[in-house]
């Protein structure tokens, strides 16, 4: 944008998810920052009451509009915002919303002064050198990005003209899923400011019947409950809520808004047929099956649990938190077992025990007792588990017509045992042999969901991300909650072969309490005399069995009042339905994936579905500089997610309750990791040749890298021993064109073009735009680089006519919490935390210095308790600090060896 246009100003319409069923977190803003933009984003709720501003608005939101159809379970949202930039100069609006990650964008569109810019949903690959010319240019090239744990955020920034307008239309579809009993529809609004006209605005139709529908917002006053319209017939729902400019305000004479929350929708259907509902509309079909008042199937479940050193702290307490609640919450005809596993595998019982009120209190106190140690031995954990099943049944101890199931909850990738995923996958598979059912539960970022996915989906299951939150037991309990009731076992629908083809998935494993099955597919014959449906299944005493007719649905007759209900609703819903089938198809030979993926392809791009395989690209209109870069929407897989999560993990630095962390390096050399909140310290020695360059600190995100050189004794000493010290650093900030080299001679700075030179013999400062120095003589270096992480260098003379030892630095980092999650190097791998275990205090070879056994990184390890030097306060002799050393150049402690951090130049990566 040019820079004739003076302030810029940022228009943020920021909507939720008009059509969701689950209760995921959409959040919107709607901001125009003036002078004052930092505090009015940013500003406490208290602020928001201030008094009506006296400045002239230049940008005039007109309307924001959120309009769903749900059409029997298949939801179209459609987003519209309109926006007048009344400034006698142009201005750049940004449009954001956030939608569910399970919905299929399938249109955007911007229209500017009569002239309408649509995206073009294209083939990824297709599309993907558009996205990289965008990126190369500097631009911000993706508009989805992930938001959350269920949501994704559609974002596109726009220039416009001086008295123009623009108008932004974002549609998207899902098929709703029923959980728990109920279909959920959420919008959360923080508009953030009062806006024209506000409307949210769902219509519900539901041939089967409407059994009931609630509608309700967090934000709701009494003055703003009335304004909720909600209308309920017996095949269909209206609800609106449209407040005023006025009925928006805080208070009469204030500018702030009362919107700001979530307003939801539940609602079910009746079910008083056990064949369930059958629609034929144009020419496809689509079955909703979820009979009522069925008897639950007894379950026999183990409970897999990963206790490697990796789950210590917070995740092994969430998870004994959440143990003993699901103990609770067993069915009086159930059975159950629990193995904890590390590197070694332990069963609570070397059998299923039937739930009795003295079997659940002996395996909670047994849940209570969960430690964290060791590594991950997944595949050895998950047979033992299902050994376990097949023995109790073989030895009739379980009942007959009963639901076998396993439940593996780990964070980790396998580093015990069987370490291959596919051989673990193909080993689980084998085992199971389509018996039973295996749920997946990864709990954090680090572990493979893909390899978790797959194994669930071999084996009559599903796997689901537990996220590290303060909320991960009340997760692990809901995800228990959804499947710890079965209805049916080995559900099967059919229908006429030469009737139906492109049928969807036909045969499920079972049918939970609360749920729902979907089959659709297109019709070949017209003729619909003979179309007959029939649906086999095992009940909990029974097999159950029933068949019927379908016929043709006519909805001219259901609802003659409308003149178009999203007439082909049947039609994408078995696209959309069919895609997702396709793309979580992960497993299978090389052709059968290759034609899989192919399909995918042509019916995203048929539909218009913005999906892993597809991109929509959008052609942004020209600016005073020229032609702007064309702007890509993808949709993210949940891998991609993850990672996403990791790289903004930083942009929300904790809070502590101690003094931040510090982590440095001093001495011959040694390394020390300060952990405030544990009140303890770990530590480490490298020895290597002298003159070896070691990586300290890389962040591909930042663009951050630290690497330091060492130097040896001037001779050998007496004792035979060469200390090595570091004498050298280098040090680079990409982003900010910053390179440092700081040596025990001096310090140099290159920046712009320009070098700057400092010597350790005079105290300075210089304080830049981009890194500020604050040089002590003959003592330290202090660099902040803006807007990051602060390095302290410390200077550590030696008389010079010592005969052996020469002058050498230590290198210190503070605020390490500003980088990002995908920082490493030897010092840099540890600055988001570890997770360890110390037991088995015991005398070591020096009697005030005992050892113990670490548990750290799936490795079990001997310490020894001493101390290291802390030289911030005294640079001659130091602080004592106690912490646990690890020997060996940190071998188990630091990831791979020590070679895989030598690097061949002070400015150079691994």
């Amino acid at each position: 944008m040019s820079g004739q246009l003076g302030v810029q100003l940022l228009l943020l319409l920021l909507w939720g998810s008009a059509c969701l069923w689950l209760p995921s977190p959409a959040q919107g803003a709607l901001v125009i920052p003036g002078e004052d933009a930092a505090v009015q984003e940013t500003r406490s709720p208290a602020r928001s009451l201030q008094k009506r501003s006296t400045n002239d608005v230049t940008v005039e939101v007109q309307s924001v509009i959120v309009k769903c159809v749900v059409t029997s379970r298949f939801a179209h949202t459609v987003m519209t915002s309109k926006a007048l930039n009344k400034a006698n100069i142009s201005q750049e609006i940004f449009f954001e919303m956030e939608l569910p990650k399970t919905a299929f964008i399938t249109n955007f569109s911007m229209e500017i002064d009569g002239k309408v810019y649509v995206g073009d949903v294209k083939e990824k690959e297709k599309a993907k050198k558009q996205y990289e010319k965008a990126v190369s240019s500097g631009k911000t090239a993706g508009l989805v990005k992930a938001s959350g744990r269920k949501m994704e955020k559609f974002s596109v920034t726009v220039n416009i003209a001086a008295e123009s307008d623009v108008t932004f239309v974002l549609t998207y579809e899902e098929l709703l899923q029923r959980k728990l009993g109920h279909y959920e529809i959420l919008t959360r609004v923080k508009p953030k400011q009062l806006v024209q006209q506000f409307q949210i605005v769902t219509d519900i139709f539901e041939p089967q019947g409407i059994s009931y529908v609630d509608a309700h917002a967090t934000f709701l006053t009494n003055e703003l409950l009335p304004l909720v319209e909600k209308t309920v017939e017996e095949k269909k729902a209206h609800i609106s809520f449209s407040p005023t400019l006025e009925q928006q305000r805080t208070c009469s004479d204030c500018d702030g808004t009362l919107i700001d929350g979530d307003f939801i929708i539940n609602y079910d259907v009746n079910r008083d047929k056990n064949l369930g509902d059958i629609q034929i509309v144009n020419g496809y079909f689509v079955h909703f099956f979820a009979p009522p008042d069925l008897p639950r199937v007894p379950k026999n479940v183990v409970f897999v649990i990963d206790r490697s050193g990796s789950m210590g702290g917070t995740k092994i307490m969430q998870t004994r938190q959440a143990m003993e609640s699901i103990l609770q919450d067993l069915h009086e005809d159930d059975h159950f077992g629990i193995i904890q596993f590390d590197d070694s595998i332990i069963q609570w019982r070397d059998s299923l025990a039937k739930v009795t009120k003295e079997n659940v209190a002996e395996a909670t106190v047994y849940a209570r007792d969960l430690r964290s140690r060791g590594g991950t031995d997944i595949n050895e954990a998950v047979l033992r588990g299902v050994d376990m099943l097949v023995r109790d049944r073989a030895a009739k101890k379980i009942p007959e017509r009963s639901n076998d199931m396993v439940i593996l909850l780990t964070d980790g990738m396998p580093n015990s045992g069987v370490s291959n995923i596919g051989m673990i996958q193909k080993n689980v598979r084998t085992a199971i042999g389509g018996n039973m059912s295996l749920f997946c539960l990864g709990f954090g970022n680090d572990v493979d969901y893909s390899f978790l996915d797959v194994m669930s989906r071999e084996n009559k299951g599903m796997a689901r991300r537990i996220y590290e939150a303060s909320d991960a037991a009340i997760q692990l309990q809901g995800f228990y909650e959804e499947i710890s009731s079965t209805l049916l076992l080995d559900v099967g629908l059919s229908y006429p072969d030469n009737s139906v083809d492109f049928l969807t998935t036909n045969q499920f494993g079972q049918l939970f309490n609360g749920s729902e099955i979907v089959v659709a597919g297109r019709l070949t014959d017209s003729d619909l005399n003979n179309f007959l449906v029939e649906v086999l299944a095992k009940g909990p005493e029974e097999d159950f069995q029933i068949q019927g007719q379908a016929t043709a649905t006519d909805w001219n007759l259901i609802y003659p009042d409308e003149e178009y209900i999203f007439g082909d609703f049947t039609e994408r819903l078995w696209a959309y339905l069919t895609i997702q089938q396709l793309l979580e198809k992960k497993s299978g030979d090389p052709e059968e994936k290759a034609n899989t993926t192919a399909k995918a392809v042509d019916m995203s791009l048929r539909y218009s579905f913005v999906t892993p395989l597809t991109s929509m690209v959008v052609t942004k209109p020209e600016t005073e500089d020229g032609p702007d870069s064309p702007l890509i929407a993808d949709k993210l897989t949940e891998e991609q997610r993850q990672q996403a999560e990791k790289m903004v993990h930083h942009f929300a630095p904790p809070v502590y309750a101690h003094a931040p962390p510090v982590y440095w390096v001093d001495g011959d050399p040694h390394f020390i990791i300060e952990l405030p909140e544990r009140e303890d310290a770990l530590c480490f020695n490298i020895n290597d040749t002298p003159g070896t360059i070691f990586n300290l600190v890389i962040d591909p995100v930042s663009g951050i890298l630290v690497n330091g050189q060492t130097i040896g004794d001037k001779m050998i000493p007496p004792d035979g021993k060469i200390n090595t010290y570091f004498w050298r650093f280098g040090i680079i900030h990409q982003k900010l064109g910053v390179t440092l080299e700081v040596s025990t001679e001096d310090i140099s700075m290159f920046q712009d073009g320009k070098q700057i030179k400092l010597q350790w013999s005079k105290t300075a400062s210089l304080k830049g735009a981009k890194v500020d120095l604050v040089l002590t003589k003959d003592r330290s270096l202090t660099i902040t680089l803006r807007d990051s992480v602060k390095f302290v260098i410390l200077l550590h003379k030696v008389w010079e006519k010592h005969p052996y030892h020469q002058n050498y630095l230590g290198f210190y980092t503070l605020d390490s919490h500003l980088l990002s999650p995908s920082v490493h190097g030897l010092l840099g791998q540890f600055y988001h935390g570890i997770e360890y275990e110390v037991t088995n205090l015991h005398p070591g070879e020096v009697p005030e210095k005992p050892d113990a056994t670490m548990y750290v990184k799936g490795q079990e390890l001997n310490v020894t308790r001493g101390w290291q030097r802390d030289f911030r306060r005294d640079v001659k002799n130091g602080e004592n600090v106690p912490c646990w050393f690890i020997h060996n150049n940190g071998t188990g402690f630091i990831d791979g060896d020590i070679s895989d951090y030598i690097v061949s130049g002070l400015f150079k990566s691994v």
